[in-house]
């Protein structure tokens, strides 16, 4: 824990076995790692209980490669998003034991958190919504969450939603992912008494506006209890997920 670590620092320059220069640089090691190009937050998940999340789009190869291997070096794990199949198999080369989400888009490193307690469903109105869904699942599983993925039930055929209620009402929270208008999140909102986490996607044809249509669509919905998160951000939905997940847990 940073706290004996800081003591012992402290001690340290008290007996004068190391200088003040030293101890404060140690001290400030401690919650923090600089690469010249990326601080990493080591320290993150005693202060949130989750580590810090690496997001890999945007960045060279090289630069994800460096932040991945030493959190790996700090034994902390690692959620890598929005990783293309390129950085994914330089890291499994690195790394064979990483774990790669294709249709996720999504590294990871390490066991996965927590005990599997309590359930989120991630229910994807069609199968081009799935990424996103997708991306949901692994985050909110990843970070201890037991998660079941339900797709394909979307408004416009509705029969399928009701076909899967029984399977949806078992879970603590549910991410509701969906494009065009969004009206998936509405309707699971109004036919469930757990809270909702609408993730809107950018499917749709042009009128969606890449999903601005969705995520308007859901931020307007007049079904109570409804969170929003903003558009493709599945990452987003499956850590709000989990930690309303754990809440139940604790």
């Amino acid at each position: 824990m940073a706290d004996e670590d800081i003591r012992g620092i402290l001690q340290s320059v008290r007996e004068g076995t190391l200088s003040v220069e030293e101890g404060g640089s140690r001290i400030s090691s401690l919650y923090k790692d600089d690469l010249g190009f990326a601080v990493i937050d080591t320290r993150r998940e005693e202060r949130t209980g989750y580590p810090e999340v690496v997001f890999c789009a945007g960045k060279r190869q090289e630069q994800a490669l460096a932040i991945i291997g030493r959190m790996r070096e700090r034994g902390i794990p690692v959620l890598g998003t929005k990783a293309g199949p390129e950085l994914a198999e330089a890291v499994r080369a690195r790394f064979p034991e990483a774990a790669y989400d294709e249709l996720a888009r999504m590294l990871t490193l390490g066991a996965p958190m927590g005990d599997g307690t309590g359930l989120v469903a991630v229910a994807a109105a069609g199968t081009s919504d799935l990424p996103a869904a997708r991306e949901a699942a692994v985050t909110a599983e990843f970070f201890g969450s037991r998660v079941e993925l339900i797709a394909d039930v979307g408004v416009s055929g509705i029969h399928r939603l009701f076909s899967r209620l029984p399977d949806i009402r078992k879970a603590r929270v549910i991410v509701a992912a969906a494009g065009m208008e969004g009206a998936l999140a509405g309707v699971i909102a109004g036919l469930v008494k757990v809270p909702v986490i609408a993730l809107p996607t950018s499917v749709g044809y042009g009128a969606s506006f890449g999903g601005l249509s969705a995520l308007l669509g859901m931020l307007t919905s007049c079904a109570p209890g409804i969170s929003v998160v903003n558009i493709d951000n599945g990452f987003g939905a499956g850590y709000q997920a989990n930690l309303i997940n754990r809440l139940g847990s604790s």
